[in-house]
């Protein structure tokens, strides 16, 4: 029964952020604030709330919930790098032009780099965790102040996407509310049930909490930025598929688990394994990022598959090491500090050359 619940909590949370994103999305645009602003802040936030209410819930739970709030963060932006854009380039490879992207994927290693400073001492205390937070105002101030200087393209792809600011109806207003308090009932209910069958899950399966943060509850989490993103390729709008996971990405280290450490009763505690390889692989992958996006070279459809497999990869290293294989650390060394750095490599020295064939690169 715990189990059935959670399946439904998680489709609860699917539904909620659903919910909240098109309603606050539409009042947001309704009060005049730009498409533009709306997709880097409100949709980009709005996607990541099921991992908002998954690890706030969590964390409140003690030391096993602590567990699935770290777990939940780290997975989920391992999983929205290369499946969401894996998945996207393979609808159409992915080139970006919007300027403030750029200048994200940079604050997005290095808001990787401060979770692994923070966690080394085991532990991200309420402290680190108000530090983290006010960063996220930071960060949401920037993303506003950087907005208005993107090209007229861009605007125009962000108000295809959200539209306008057309009359409204008092009845627009209300079903908008209605849509946002919905979705934000869904996600409480939604959260409290899937953290529940998680712990319950791992239990049975004999594993730690982490694992299953970082493979059923990250995936799960994870389904709104899924639809997002592959809508937008699908429709063309390539900034906005790229924008949404790079914006989550870095709302889910500085609000989600900033949130998390703050409402904990002890902090999160961070497990010796993740510092070891889980979190190395998120600075890895959104390392991985950097060349393509700062040149401007975009992702490619191999390189779409390139990322999706890097992800089984992972996926295999985490089955390996909760069944205590004899082949989990030369796996993980193999992966860490050779296939990983030698596409990394191999990536920028794509991306430069991509640069030096654009006029006057």
């Amino acid at each position: 029964m715990t189990l059935f619940l959670a399946f439904l909590g998680l489709a609860l949370l699917v539904a909620g952020g659903e919910a909240l994103v098109r309603g606050a999305s539409r009042i947001a645009v309704g009060v005049g604030i730009s498409p533009l602003v709306v997709g880097l802040t409100v949709v980009a936030y709005g996607t990541s709330s099921p991992e908002m209410a998954v690890s706030v819930g969590a964390a409140l739970g003690g030391s096993a919930g602590a567990n699935l709030a770290l777990g939940n963060v780290v997975g989920s932006n391992i999983f929205n790098v290369l499946v969401i854009l894996g998945l996207s380039a393979l609808v159409t490879p992915l080139a970006v032009s919007q300027q403030l992207v750029r200048i994200d994927v940079p604050i997005m290693i290095a808001v990787s780099l401060l979770l692994a400073a923070l966690g080394l001492d085991g532990r991200i205390s309420r402290l680190d965790g108000l530090v983290l937070v006010a960063g996220a105002v930071a960060y949401t101030v920037f993303a506003v102040v950087q907005s208005r200087r993107e090209t007229r393209a861009v605007r125009r792809e962000y108000e295809a996407e959200f539209g306008s600011a057309p009359p409204r109806r008092a009845l627009d207003w209300i079903v908008d509310v209605a849509l946002v308090i919905a979705g934000l009932a869904l996600l409480v209910a939604g959260a409290r049930w899937l953290v529940d069958g998680a712990v319950t899950a791992a239990r049975w399966l004999g594993v730690s909490e982490l694992v299953v943060a970082l493979t059923i509850v990250a995936a799960g989490t994870s389904l709104p930025e899924v639809a997002t993103s592959l809508i937008a390729a699908v429709r063309g709008e390539r900034d906005i598929a790229v924008g949404n996971v790079v914006g989550s990405n870095i709302f889910n280290v500085l609000a989600v688990l900033g949130a998390s450490s703050v409402v904990a009763p002890d902090g999160i505690a961070v497990a010796p394994a993740a510092l070891r390889f889980d979190i190395p692989v998120m600075i890895t992958v959104a390392a991985a990022c950097l060349p393509i996006f700062v040149t401007g070279a975009g992702i490619a459809r191999w390189e779409g598959v390139l990322f999706l497999g890097y992800y089984g990869a992972y996926l295999t290293w985490l089955v390996l090491d909760a069944q205590g294989h004899d082949a989990v650390a030369p796996f993980g060394a193999i992966m860490l500090w050779f296939v990983l750095p030698l596409t990394f490599l191999t990536l920028a020295v794509l991306a430069w050359r991509g640069r030096r064939r654009q006029p006057g690169g």
